[in-house]
């Protein structure tokens, strides 16, 4: 694969405006419920394959 080169009269340096207080707070809010999420979903799945795998090491009666 090659490189890319830009378009004439195309710019892909993006400079973006600074965050304000306020969205600096809303996106730390937002990274701070995503991570409980997922730390939720993770539990779950361990304990479904911990009971799956104890199940299976159990002998049948």
């Amino acid at each position: 694969m090659g490189l890319l080169k830009e378009p004439e009269g195309v710019d892909f340096i993006i400079q973006s405006p600074p965050l304000t207080d306020n969205e600096r707070k809303e996106i730390s809010e937002f990274i701070r419920i995503r991570k409980m999420q997922n730390k939720r979903q993770v539990k779950r799945t361990n304990s479904k394959r911990t009971a799956r795998a104890s199940a299976l090491k159990m002998p049948n009666a």
